[in-house]
């Protein structure tokens, strides 16, 4: 009988050892391989921020701590690229998705376009939420919400704002407010750029007047002076942020059911194995303090969720920003 060779005989010990050894050790190697996780938007934005921060806390708590975790900006059509990317990617654990609620819930509930449905992903967690917040240049001559509503009255069209998209927060949260305070959806001019991060540039150097975006976009120049926050999507004033009212204080409660979120999803039918690795990681992160302190720190707002909470979370925002395009003449 030939005899197998030391490196046969290495390779062939899983089989040998039977498949429930085998499914073990792959479990307590991975990720064995570098894992991808895509961010459907551009660096610098709200999305890239929670990637970042994640993949620099979450490793810890995998099964495989060594295992190289990537982020990949993949940006384009308000996040579906990125998406649609990762919808088609094998299930084996080695690419996921940043979801975002543009990419992931406003998109699949008002663009009959889309080439993903809302639920065609593993959902494995929800990260935390973002308040909305409304701003111009701190040396804006609009001291409230109100007289930047009240110039919109005046001369509509004329008022310049930035937008990531159509179908994304930073342009459906303007619009809503639009709604709410009894303006038309085109009382100001969109300007679309490719990320969160570009759009809080342009209101700083000038191309635009105010933006309504994600807190962890703009938190950085709320404090240190360089924007004035008219309105914040919150019950509370935020202890980072006392000076801007919140949605209801500046007359448009309305304001506070426009939030940002960041999960990871895998693609369906996701493998067991990473299945797992990453259901427990995200569990432990309620434990993570550094974590947890960095996601507030960036404007965040931690809420972990599981796999089965994020499934009912997510269809609860797709039901609301369906009903959202509904009023607002989108669908």
């Amino acid at each position: 009988m030939r005899r197998l060779s030391r490196r046969a005989l290495i390779a062939a010990l899983p089989m040998l050892a039977g498949p429930g050894t085998a499914r073990a050790q792959a479990a307590a190697s991975y990720p064995a391989v570098p894992v991808t996780l895509v961010v459907p938007f551009s660096a610098g934005g709200a999305a890239d921020i929670a990637a970042r921060l994640l993949v620099g806390h979450v490793r810890r708590h995998l099964p495989n701590p060594q295992g190289a975790l990537l982020v990949e900006n993949r940006p384009g059509a308000s996040g579906a690229v990125g998406t649609q990317f990762v919808a088609s990617a094998k299930p084996d654990g080695q690419t996921l998705l940043l979801a975002r609620v543009a990419s992931s819930a406003i998109l699949p509930a008002i663009d009959p376009r889309t080439g993903y449905a809302w639920d065609d992903f593993t959902m494995l967690g929800l990260l935390e939420e973002t308040p909305f917040v409304l701003c111009v240049r701190a040396d804006s001559p609009w001291d409230s919400l109100r007289d930047l509503l009240a110039v919109l009255r005046e001369q509509p069209g004329r008022i310049r704002f930035a937008t990531t998209g159509t179908a994304t927060l930073l342009d459906l949260g303007v619009r809503h407010l639009f709604a709410t305070a009894g303006l038309p959806i085109d009382a100001a001019l969109a300007i679309p750029f490719r990320g969160g991060g570009d759009a809080v540039a342009a209101l700083l150097d000038g191309r635009v007047q105010f933006l309504g975006t994600n807190l962890s976009d703009a938190l950085p120049p709320l404090r240190d002076g360089r924007l004035r926050g008219l309105a914040i999507g919150t019950h509370e004033r935020l202890r980072i942020l006392p000076a801007v009212p919140t949605a209801r204080e500046a007359e448009v409660p309305g304001l506070a059911d426009v939030t940002g979120w960041s999960a990871v999803f895998g693609p369906a039918a996701l493998e067991d194995v990473p299945m797992r690795a990453w259901t427990i990681a995200l569990a432990a992160l309620r434990d993570d303090k550094s974590w947890q302190d960095g996601v507030r720190a960036a404007g965040g707002v931690p809420r972990l969720l599981g796999p089965e909470e994020t499934r009912a979370y997510l269809r609860g925002q797709v039901a609301l920003y369906r009903d959202l395009g509904r009023r607002l003449g989108l669908l």
